[in-house]
């Protein structure tokens, strides 16, 4: 394996969850399709679809999310007390340079969050590190992580 290439995120809402990630967090969107046919069936095993695909990638172009709202067929809900303990894919994070200020822009935004930013209580990575979890507009965990280094 040379990297992680990107992770998919299915939303409910493509142009909440597009206003969300490109604009509030400042990702590019650097693709848009739409995704039908066969091929796509195949691939994911489901029969029908009709979806639209937006990638966006943060600053570093390292990595992207892969947004997805499947028109047809429908999907399900995550539970709206799915916590950080429920099994499965729990949560990205996302390295920030101001966790504070990232803290206090986004819940001005109405994003919701466990808590304020806290460090951990031992070092990460040869410093200090912050971090808080929210939820994105479909509730997806999200973590802010801030380091520190030399501290």
């Amino acid at each position: 394996m040379t990297r992680i290439d990107h992770i998919n995120i299915v939303v409910a809402d493509m142009a909440r969850s597009r206003a969300f990630y490109a604009d509030l967090l400042g990702m590019a969107v650097t693709f848009e399709a739409e995704l039908t046919g066969e091929w796509i069936e195949t691939v994911t095993g489901l029969r029908g679809i009709s979806a639209h695909c937006v990638w966006c990638q943060p600053p570093d172009g390292q990595m992207r999310l892969e947004l997805l709202q499947y028109r047809t067929p429908p999907g399900v809900c995550l539970p709206q007390d799915s916590l950080a303990n429920t099994q499965g894919l729990r949560h990205f994070a996302l390295d920030v340079d101001d966790i504070q200020g990232w803290h206090a822009r986004l819940s001005a935004a109405g994003v919701p969050f466990v808590s304020a930013p806290l460090p951990v209580p031992f070092p990460v990575a040869g410093g200090e590190k912050w971090i808080c979890y929210g939820h994105d507009p479909d509730g997806v965990l999200i973590e802010l992580a801030e380091y520190r280094r030399g501290v």
